[in-house]
């Protein structure tokens, strides 16, 4: 059965068919996806010796086997998880190679266990004979241009490329500093002030913050569902971002959001990257990204960002339905708007030769 002819719209009375079809169509994902632990951990051990602390922040890594030989590492955003996150793109990904997916733990987060494991799967799949395309999204792209930043060249060595989607570097693309004239302030951007303002070691008021903030993540993804007609595929995963939002402890959101904080935005007086780069803007992206955004700003001059990265190619998504601009990193609603783009990157890159005879 195709996606298309899938999809249903939820009327009532349809409650317990729904719920059969979301079922079975979230058992199917669970056989393809399995939890991956590569076979050397040196560096995640190392993190572990240095805080015993550190286990609660250990991310999980997930992998669902592809046809090809050119893997690809998922980091999501906030929420939801990178194992939700690219459901629409599994399908095509998989053609190319594994998909490994890392999502952040609920407990908490740390910036040098990311930064561990996520190295120790780049080595691992290089051990292989592969190097990964790495795909971040969102806050997860500020996640891979940090880490990019730190990482050594032997590690940059071992990576084919990287995608960028509605890519967030700096806590600066999402909070305005004091100084600037407001027109109105976004409900994400006062929700995440408050948290970086607030002290580590007051729990109730971290408490309260996330909680604030959980429910403007459920406002944000269920405008997004508003109207639509959803398949079987995205009722399957809608219970699971549901439960990453709100099963995240306040703590583990907490810590994400200063993970964000302590980004530094990448230096344009040298390389962060020297091979292949896609960013994919959302049309719609100014509505969550605010206008003084340094990251907007930058990837807007090709004088700018190639400075950082070379070879980079930058693409806005757009939608042909008038009244449904594409959101930002919006891979679950647009995927349609998406997936054409992602595809012939993917296949520009990998199969050049196929390319120049078409």
């Amino acid at each position: 059965m195709s996606d298309r002819a899938a999809k249903l719209r939820v009327v009532k009375g349809s409650g317990p068919v729904v719920s059969a079809f979301t079922a079975a169509a979230g058992f199917m994902r669970g056989i393809s996806i399995k939890r991956f632990t590569p076979k050397l951990r040196l560096r995640e051990f190392s993190v572990l010796e240095q805080s015993h602390d550190s286990h609660r922040t250990r991310c999980e890594i997930f992998r669902e086997t592809g046809a090809g030989r050119v893997p690809t590492i998922v980091l999501g955003g906030f929420v939801p998880d990178a194992t939700e996150i690219v459901e629409f793109q599994r399908t095509s990904l998989r053609r190319h190679g594994s998909i490994y997916y890392v999502n952040y733990s609920r407990n908490g987060f740390c910036q040098e266990m990311f930064t561990a494991q996520l190295s120790d799967l780049i080595e691992d799949l290089a051990r292989r004979g592969q190097k990964p395309l790495i795909m971040g999204v969102s806050f997860g792209c500020g996640l891979l241009c940090n880490f990019m930043q730190k990482a050594q060249e032997r590690m940059h060595e071992s990576i084919r490329g990287l995608v960028l989607i509605s890519p967030v570097i700096t806590t600066d693309d999402l909070i305005r500093s004091a100084d600037q004239k407001r027109d109105g302030i976004r409900i994400l951007e006062c929700n995440l002030k408050k948290i970086v303002a607030a002290d580590p070691a007051n729990e109730a008021d971290i408490a309260k913050q996330i909680e604030r903030s959980r429910r403007c993540f459920q406002a944000l993804f269920n405008a997004g569902a508003e109207n639509r007609t959803l398949s079987v595929r995205h009722l399957a995963i809608r219970k699971k971002i549901n439960d990453a939002i709100e099963y995240t402890t306040a703590r583990g959101g907490f810590e994400r959001v200063t993970a964000l904080r302590d980004f530094r935005f990448p230096s344009l007086s040298r390389s962060l990257f020297v091979g292949p780069v896609l960013v994919l803007l959302a049309e719609n992206e100014a509505d969550i990204l605010v206008p003084s955004s340094p990251t907007l700003k930058m990837l807007g001059e090709p004088s700018l960002f190639t400075r950082i990265f070379s070879s980079c190619l930058v693409k806005t998504v757009t939608s042909p339905v008038d009244g449904d601009s594409v959101a930002h990193a919006s891979l679950i609603f647009h995927y349609e708007s998406f997936n054409p783009m992602l595809e012939n990157w993917y296949n520009r890159i990998l199969y050049p030769r196929l390319q120049l005879a078409v």
